[in-house]
């Protein structure tokens, strides 16, 4: 826990935590309200819009075998699932003394996510399930590259993807990741890529071959995400965008994913080139046979102040 911000009162209206932090001033900043019973969408959305972030809601559950029901918004719309907010109404939930079990079920707009607690780690893990994916054209994957300033070497024509666990994101590849801090995106024309491919935000990422002594061989992964329409510019770390590119990754063995005995952890930096260091973990769920179902996503939470 970040002990420089006092811990809030579940009965608090707003709650302040951080998500997926990785360092000073990093993760993803969350307005939390506990108790929203009573709540419209146009109350929930005031939320976002005041505080500029995707903001989280939780809900009691009255269905059998969930244990809350969570909503999210950020400043122009709701969203049927925010990886992030997930984690970090869960953390805080833990932390309050009203999650005690080992797992909980929560239910969203997009479907019933599976969280478990991490005692060792202290830390949160949430289900997304297997990756679906699809080719862009390439007329409009050229057209998403000039729209992120994407300076691509002689040669270099990178499959642009749709990769979706929840939310549909572009996955656009570089050549390193100095090529993906140095992108300067033509914010005007985001929305109308994405619109144009059906996509919810694009997502240009890097991999690079891991340090030596790196567990596993694992190599660096490093990523941005411009959202098509959610009132700010750029996302500091989103765990749904992250999800689909382990997904796409491990599909095409860019990444190790172990085995269920030994799943290998894959961390995913993002924010680094606005300032809010970020890392998403993720591993891979394994099915009763061994093969890979989705994955678990997980990060360092702390509170923070609004």
């Amino acid at each position: 826990m970040n002990m420089s911000a006092q811990q809030p009162s579940p009965t608090r209206d707003v709650a302040g935590i951080r998500v997926f932090v990785n360092g000073p001033r990093g993760g993803n900043p969350v307005p939390l309200v506990r108790h929203a019973a009573g709540m419209t969408p146009a109350d929930m959305q005031g939320v976002a819009r005041r505080h500029g972030h995707e903001s989280a809601f939780v809900f009691e559950s009255n269905e059998p075998g969930i244990d809350w029901k969570f909503r999210f918004f950020v400043p122009n719309h709701e969203m049927e699932m925010c990886g992030h907010a997930t984690v970090g109404a869960l953390w805080a939930l833990r932390e309050w003394g009203e999650w005690t079990t080992p797992t909980a079920r929560i239910r969203t707009l997009s479907g019933v996510v599976d969280a478990r607690w991490d005692a060792q780690r202290a830390r949160v893990w949430i289900s997304q399930p297997k990756v679906r994916l699809s080719a862009v054209d390439a007329h409009f994957g050229d057209r998403v590259c000039q729209v992120l300033g994407a300076q691509q070497p002689a040669g270099h024509n990178p499959p642009v993807v749709n990769a979706a666990t929840s939310r549909v994101k572009t996955l656009v590849r570089l050549p390193g990741i100095a090529a993906l801090d140095a992108l300067v995106p033509v914010l005007g024309q985001v929305e109308a890529a994405c619109a144009a491919i059906d996509s919810t935000g694009l997502y240009p990422y890097a991999v690079e071959a891991g340090a030596d002594g790196a567990p596993d061989g694992a190599p660096v992964v490093a990523a941005r995400l411009f959202p098509r329409s959610s009132g700010y510019p750029e996302d500091a770390a989103t765990g749904i965008a992250a999800a689909a590119l382990w997904g796409y990754l491990s599909s095409t063995d860019a990444i190790p994913v172990g085995t269920p005995d030994a799943p290998v952890v894959t961390s995913i930096r993002q924010g680094e080139a606005m300032g809010s260091p970020s890392a998403i973990d993720l591993q891979a769920r394994f099915g009763a046979h061994g093969e890979v179902v989705g994955c678990w996503l997980s990060g360092a939470v702390e509170w923070a102040a609004l």
